[in-house]
């Protein structure tokens, strides 16, 4: 929350430019840097979209989104084990669905991107992934594309999701990795966790999966430009009522779907810290086919069974500069 405040402002110093010629002179105050900031970062941003399109197949994608049941409030109290535990089981959910010769018998390739928050700043941990349509063959000697318009089974994975989640999650409990506090301090004890999740192991584990609106590279940068629980262009008002802010009811079809909510001040603030990760916690990761370990040689593999030549490579965006007066900057300070 400091790095938000103190971001652009004199504190964390900047440099000065003025005109040789008018004497016109205008300051730039440095970025936080910080990745929960929502004016930072814009050339990483660039950098990342650049690096991602340029590895890009000629193929179909797949826009894969894994929403657990509740478990928000096991995950707000543990969001290191359960935001990991989330996307390992993610991942394996659709390799091993893959890779079942019933379905698609092939190794793919995921981006992942770990979002935790609804459209109105609740806490809502899901999983959104990227994927091409289809894979490379076990013996790597010919390239598996799905069925046109359908990638996996939704119902299929949704049931394999629910089920590796949860004994990946009874399995962290009985360890003693997990820390309950509050109300929940009672979910310490086995038998009350496993009453707890009993509820959960018959509820809907939502799995969505449709080709991406606008192609692949739209999908790449939904997931990046995304990546904190609200943007400044949604923000309306900031007064003695709170903090006004559009949102989305996605349980409304059309356009009244889209509405204004105000918060108390204070309000607003928890619920947007809700969603500050652990420090160091990697919240895009890749698997499978883009596990980096050896992404660029399967992505080249790829491309020879596609019988496709490598894309050029592309110069990477410059930096977003302040702007600059009119006239002729002649010194910097």
């Amino acid at each position: 929350m400091s790095a938000i405040e103190r971001c652009r402002t004199a504190e964390l110093g900047g440099h000065v430019a003025r005109c040789a010629d008018c004497a016109y002179t205008t300051i730039a105050y440095n970025s936080c840097r910080n990745r929960h900031c929502p004016k930072c970062q814009a050339a990483a941003a660039k950098e990342w979209l650049a690096a991602r399109e340029a590895e890009l197949l000629p193929v179909p994608y797949y826009h894969v989104v894994l929403l657990p049941a509740a478990i928000a409030d096991i995950a707000f109290q543990n969001k290191a084990i359960l935001y990991d535990l989330l996307f390992k089981v993610s991942a394996e959910t659709m390799l091993t669905i893959a890779a079942d010769p019933k379905h698609l018998g092939a190794r793919i390739g995921i981006t992942a991107v770990l979002h935790t928050w609804g459209s109105a700043l609740t806490h809502h941990p899901h999983v959104h992934m990227i994927v091409p349509g289809g894979g490379i063959s076990p013996d790597s000697q010919r390239w598996v594309s799905c069925r046109p318009g359908f990638f996996l089974p939704v119902r299929v994975l949704s049931r394999l999701f629910r089920r590796l989640f949860l004994e990946k999650l009874v399995a962290a409990h009985q360890a003693g990795r997990l820390n309950f506090f509050g109300d929940d301090s009672q979910l310490a004890d086995a038998q009350r966790f496993a009453a707890h999740l009993a509820p959960l192991r018959k509820a809907e584990w939502v799995v969505y999966a449709k080709r991406p609106f606008g192609g692949p590279e739209a999908m790449l940068a939904y997931l990046y430009t995304h990546r904190v629980a609200i943007a400044n262009s949604r923000l309306i008002a900031c007064d003695a009522q709170g903090i006004t802010f559009k949102w989305k009811d996605y349980r409304i079809e059309g356009r009244a779907r889209y509405k204004c909510m105000t918060l108390g001040t204070f309000e607003f603030i928890r619920r947007f810290l809700m969603h500050v990760l652990p420090r160091g916690f990697h919240r895009i990761r890749h698997y499978g086919l883009f596990a980096k370990s050896a992404c660029a040689d399967n992505i080249a593999r790829a491309r020879e069974l596609l019988a496709v030549a490598k894309p050029e490579a592309q110069t990477t965006a410059a930096p977003v500069e302040p702007s600059k007066p009119n006239c002729r900057v002649a010194a910097v300070t």
